[in-house]
């Protein structure tokens, strides 16, 4: 049954009957707790998404290979981040992949890629809450691209880190990314007041306070700074 399925996807379209690829997720359950077998599994999906095979065909892959992706996928996914028509389902597999190289991977690619799929890196990244993008993520913060600019700046605030705290704080907001880099810092000071470090996200809520903020941003660092009093 698996063979049949191998040979439906040489020739998949979204249009066609999904029951032909259904023993793929039957196999996914199946090999579970057999190394072997899902290595096996694995190995045949790579191979695929190294054939001329459709993009439905590659997107359905790497939904599988989100669940059973391993070290042994990334440089197979990662060859596929600059395709505009492919990057986005290759990064969605990325994501779930444990381990600094899959993060590497995403990372290496964002120097490489339009904007657009940039941003999707960006996303992925944030994602992961990948502390070890803070550097690149700090650097990205003063892009000419708004977009790329603002993407950052929501990475950095979902990964909440004193790093990306402070990555944040010595950004220099343009009008494009302000609201963005406020609506992040709020983020990484409700995550260090979460974590204990009132200290840091006092700090993070008087600079706020101090930058002449938008009204609800004015509101949300004296909550802040409220509870950081509290207890």
């Amino acid at each position: 049954m698996l063979d049949e399925t191998f040979d439906a996807l040489k020739s998949y379209d979204w249009g066609m009957d999904p029951k032909a690829i259904l023993p793929l997720d039957e196999a996914v359950v199946s090999t579970h707790g057999d190394a072997a077998a899902r290595k096996a599994l694995e190995d045949r999906l790579l191979a695929v998404l190294r054939t001329d095979a459709s993009r439905d065909a590659k997107d359905a892959v790497c939904r599988v290979l989100r669940t059973i992706g391993t070290v042994a996928s990334i440089p197979t996914l990662a060859a596929l981040l600059p395709d505009e028509k492919l990057s986005h389902m290759a990064r969605y597999a990325l994501e779930r992949i444990p381990g600094p190289e899959a993060a590497q991977a995403l990372l290496s690619a964002i120097p490489k890629v339009a904007p657009k799929i940039k941003i999707g890196l960006i996303s992925s990244l944030e994602a992961r809450r990948e502390a070890s993008a803070i550097p690149a993520l700090q650097i990205l913060l003063a892009s000419t691209d708004p977009s790329v600019a603002q993407s950052a700046a929501y990475a950095l605030g979902a990964i909440g880190h004193p790093e990306a705290n402070q990555a944040l704080a010595e950004a220099k907001p343009t009008l494009a990314t302000k609201a963005a880099i406020a609506d992040a810092s709020l983020a990484c000071a409700e995550s260090l007041l979460a974590h204990g470090r009132k200290t840091d996200a006092k700090a993070t809520y008087q600079r706020l306070l101090a930058g002449n903020p938008t009204k609800p941003v004015k509101l949300a660092a004296t909550r802040g700074l409220q509870a950081c009093s509290a207890g």
